[in-house]
């Protein structure tokens, strides 16, 4: 079992930033490929970014390339998502997500490929 808990949210203008993060508990963190989902209000929940085991491969959603960027610190059992150039559009609750264990470098667009989920996070960008 692996428990997921995400911080780092809140109310920013556009074109700030913003670091969540996510905090891991549980079975060995390095085992897992790591993903960030969001959700903005009426839609459904899509994928963002993405990051595997050991964190050598990294994919992100296309309207977020270049602004944000995931990264993992296992020592510390964390993984973050940098955001920055902040958009209205990125308004959403995001979410952290762990998949079933894996000893491969692949790395999952899919939420039926995350077992373990977070409570979710409130990112605000206001225009």
């Amino acid at each position: 079992q692996v428990q997921l808990v995400e911080s780092g949210g809140g109310l920013v203008q556009a074109g700030s930033s913003l670091r969540l993060s996510c905090a891991a508990s549980g079975r060995p963190f390095s085992t897992y490929a790591m993903g960030w989902f969001r959700q903005a209000p009426g839609k459904e929940r899509e994928f963002v970014a993405a990051i595997s085991w050991s964190g050598v491969n990294t994919h992100y959603l296309d309207s977020v390339k270049g602004r944000f960027t995931i990264s993992r610190d296992v020592s510390k059992n964390t993984v973050h998502l940098q955001m920055s150039s902040l958009k209205p559009d990125d308004t959403a609750v995001y979410y952290c997500a762990a998949s079933r264990p894996t000893t491969d470098e692949n790395i999952y667009y899919h939420q039926d490929d995350y077992l373990y989920w977070g409570q979710g996070t409130q990112v605000t960008v206001s225009s």
